[in-house]
């Protein structure tokens, strides 16, 4: 079986990091993820990296969330992520896995904006890259079962 080769999420991340506060503020206006298509810091960002139209979807998702999710080193996915510090309502992160594109990305967006979890940016981004059904499935999974005893 082929190994999957996702592109560089960390040199997305480290290139989040070096935009002004501007360009970054820009980014976090925007409501819904279509938005992100009218704002040029996103084409900075994205810089014609994908050429199918699910990676052009793809790294808008990426980049909808990414000012809200700080990275560490720590092995650490979103779903873990989000049950330290605020608490995360369990309806509310049900309301993401069962709600259909685009509301469960402004929904996620919504809780990741209020939490601000620090998170293995690469395991965040692959959660974002492939998200669907199995991807929230999987949030939510690693949501419960590191849930503080």
């Amino acid at each position: 079986m082929e190994q999957q080769k996702f592109p560089d999420f960390m040199a997305l991340y480290h290139a989040w990091e070096q935009l002004a506060n501007g360009p970054k503020a820009e980014l976090r206006r925007v409501a819904k993820p279509d938005e992100l298509l009218e704002v040029p810091t996103f084409y900075r960002l994205f810089s014609g990296k994908a050429h199918a139209e699910w990676e052009k979807q793809a790294y808008q998702r990426l980049i909808f969330c990414l000012p809200y999710i700080r990275h560490n080193n720590d092995a650490v996915g979103l779903g873990k992520a989000l049950t330290r510090g605020k608490s995360v309502s369990e309806k509310r992160l049900f309301q993401v896995v069962r709600s259909d594109s685009p509301n469960d990305m402004i929904q996620l967006r919504r809780i990741v904006q209020m939490v601000e979890p620090s998170a293995n940016w690469t395991m965040a981004a692959k959660t974002l890259w492939y998200w669907n059904d199995r991807s929230k499935r999987d949030l939510l999974e690693d949501y419960f079962l590191n849930q503080p005893k």
